[in-house]
């Protein structure tokens, strides 16, 4: 009996959903708030993204630079989901992050880092076309290092730039406003 309600509670979803999408234009975006979710990659390039909001799709994103070659460093990031592209300009947000500081406990050989800037949205194709808007972006970044196993540092935190954390989390997620035409 359980198993009809879910079906039923299913089918009723599904056609609210299909009635709600075909009264407002089929998907047709009409711009507004947004929400943006993004996990890093361990190459610092591709990374799956999710939007929600004014625009409900997902797809992944590629770290580039102004004249789209891929590069973890870029400031810019194209944007490619399944009803469209765009791409991000984040030039003010990796300005601020390059110049916070992280939070380094020496003792526990952890870290953490957080920074918030906007990036602006443009370029867009497919669904997206006419794209344009802000979105405020905080990257998080933590971790746990690993300790020096032999040298006059043994036993002390790696903090190196070529030291591998022992354990890591990442996570790109923001707030903002879409606009098309």
């Amino acid at each position: 009996m359980g198993g009809v309600k879910v079906a039923f509670g299913a089918a009723m979803l599904g056609s609210v959903l299909l009635l709600a999408a075909t009264a407002s234009g089929a998907g047709m975006p009409m711009g507004g708030a947004i929400n943006v979710f993004v996990t890093p990659s361990n190459d610092g390039i591709h990374g799956p993204i999710v939007i929600t909001g004014a625009i409900g799709d997902y797809g992944k994103t590629t770290s580039m630079d102004k004249n789209g070659k891929p590069d973890a460093n870029g400031d810019y990031v194209m944007i490619t989901l399944k009803q469209g592209t765009f791409e991000i300009n984040a030039t003010a947000l990796n300005a601020k992050i390059n110049n916070a500081q992280p939070t380094v406990d020496k003792t526990t050989c952890s870290f953490s880092f957080s920074g918030t800037g906007p990036v602006t949205l443009f370029k867009g194709t497919g669904l997206y076309n006419g794209i344009s808007g802000t979105v405020n972006i905080t990257v998080t970044f933590a971790g746990v290092g690993p300790l020096y196993k032999t040298g006059k540092h043994k036993g002390q935190c790696n903090l190196s730039n070529n030291a591998q954390p022992l354990a890591q989390y990442g996570s790109i997620s923001g707030t903002g406003m879409a606009k098309f035409g």
